[in-house]
């Protein structure tokens, strides 16, 4: 099936739930559950002072992280790197990655993952424990 104009779909950030399992805001707003891709995902991680997303890794997808607002340290295979407003990096397949608020202000930033993994449980490999 060819996709067209009337196959498309917006979904909001507030239109999906938060998962906070990991730390922080995160929200899958396009996905195969949401709208149906195939390729990918996209979704918003808001990180208030002091929060953080435990270190985890995809063994399928390289990821894109942009900051909307604030600045989000990365840990990158334990190496930090800042990345502060209207900056991206790119964090590729297999790498480590640790997201952390260290400012006095919230942090946003937009995700992307491709391509899918073969099952979602098999996307994402946690390698330290849940916080709280």
């Amino acid at each position: 099936m060819t996709a067209t104009a009337n196959s498309a779909r917006v979904v909001g950030a507030n239109d999906v739930a938060p998962n906070r399992r990991r730390g922080g805001d995160i929200r899958t707003v396009l996905s195969p559950a949401t709208v149906g891709t195939t390729t990918g995902f996209l979704g918003t991680v808001t990180l208030g002072p002091g929060e953080v997303v435990t270190e985890h890794w995809h063994p399928y997808s390289e990821e894109y992280l942009f900051c909307v607002r604030g600045t989000i340290t990365v840990r990158l295979d334990g190496e930090p790197v800042t990345v502060p407003a209207n900056h991206g990096v790119h964090i590729p397949i297999g790498v480590r990655h640790r997201l952390m608020n260290e400012a006095a202000d919230e942090a946003l930033a937009v995700f992307s993952l491709s391509p899918l993994a073969p099952r979602p449980e098999l996307g994402h490999v946690d390698t330290e424990g849940q916080p709280g």
